[in-house]
């Protein structure tokens, strides 16, 4: 009996339905974003109690009370930030897997490190910028009472050249380099002591091994409010609203046009989705601008950077030129 014209049809329809469903089901499975009861890691290279592991423990629980799924914070701690950039580069591109990274680890790494572990521009996605987070010029009130300003330091320099060093969390961070930029433009001439991670060269400035230390201002504003260390000066190009009475360098040393910071922002692996993404930039724009989260943030001298992808992709494509010149300059290298 020949087959119905009507039956055939309908059964190749089927047919093709069915083949047709998981094709039609992946990119609608891709697009749901966050997978129900899949945790979400925010990942950073930054040590526990640092400004960065702050912000990323802040705002975990605000995130996940928006997105309805656990939220984790896991610090990749070493090279700079290295590999935390690695694992980050590594995961899976579905927007479970978020980093905080820093210019420094962003554009200042590429210029320090003969082998990069990512490529730092074309393995990762920009999300947004959050913040500026400049450096202070730190002394210490016990060991060095006599620097009572930028002046009285530099002189002290100047009188014993080459016999003095000055501590950094390690060679090529920023704390390195915005003492290299001080050094180039004052002439002074002064040992590095790179250490490793801001804690440990904080305890150098404090035993007397260290004449000064530029720091981020987030940890180092408890031990000036203690008393324990005195602050000369700031790197950014502005008073900090936490600390207004703090001159910038360019005012306190007589350094017109100084700056030198670097700044924090989101970032994804690459072929992260687009909607992924946009769902991020948004839940952590949203929590990052909450009173609490800005206010802390600010409390630790840091200045509100808000912006997107592009201005994300423009302030890299900024930095990477302008940080290679001085790290040649400064003669940084790995140690």
């Amino acid at each position: 009996m020949p087959a119905r014209p009507g039956l055939f049809r309908r059964v190749l329809w089927r047919a093709l339905l069915l083949l047709g469903l998981p094709a039609l089901a992946a990119p609608l499975r891709a697009q749901e974003f966050p997978a129900p009861g899949r945790p979400i890691t925010l990942i950073g290279g930054f040590a526990a109690g640092t400004p960065g592991d702050v912000y990323l423990r802040l705002i975990a629980p605000l995130l996940s009370a928006r997105l309805g799924v656990p939220v984790v914070v896991e610090a990749r701690v070493g090279a700079t930030g290295n590999l935390a950039m690695e694992a980050l580069a590594r995961s899976a591109p579905d927007g479970h897997t978020v980093g905080l990274v820093s210019s420094g680890q962003l554009t200042i790494n590429p210029a320090i490190f003969p082998r990069m572990p990512v490529d730092t521009v074309a393995d990762l996605v920009p999300v947004m910028t959050l913040f500026d987070a400049p450096n202070v010029l730190a002394v210490s009130t016990v060991q060095r009472p006599q620097y009572t300003d930028c002046r009285a330091l530099m002189a002290a320099i100047r009188a014993r050249p080459g016999q003095l060093n000055y501590a950094s969390s390690g060679s090529g961070a920023s704390t390195h380099l915005a003492a290299a930029q001080f050094l180039a433009a004052t002439g002074l001439d002064i040992q590095h002591v790179p250490y490793r991670g801001g804690p440990a060269a904080m305890i150098g400035l404090y035993q007397g091994d260290a004449e000064f230390f530029f720091y981020q201002s987030g940890p180092v504003l408890e031990d000036w409010r203690a008393g324990r260390v005195r602050l000369l000066g700031i790197t950014s190009a502005s008073r900090a609203s936490a600390i207004p009475d703090l001159p910038t360098i360019a005012e306190a040393c007589d350094l017109p046009g100084f700056q030198s910071s670097v700044w924090w922002g989101i970032a994804l692996p690459q072929r992260t989705p687009e909607p992924v993404i946009a769902r991020l930039r948004a839940e952590i724009g949203a929590v990052t601008g909450t009173p609490e989260i800005r206010d802390r943030i600010l409390g630790m001298g840091f200045t509100p950077m808000p912006g997107g992808a592009e201005e994300m992709r423009a302030a890299i494509a900024r930095d990477l030129p302008r940080w290679a010149a001085v790290v040649k300059a400064s003669g940084a290298r790995l140690e």
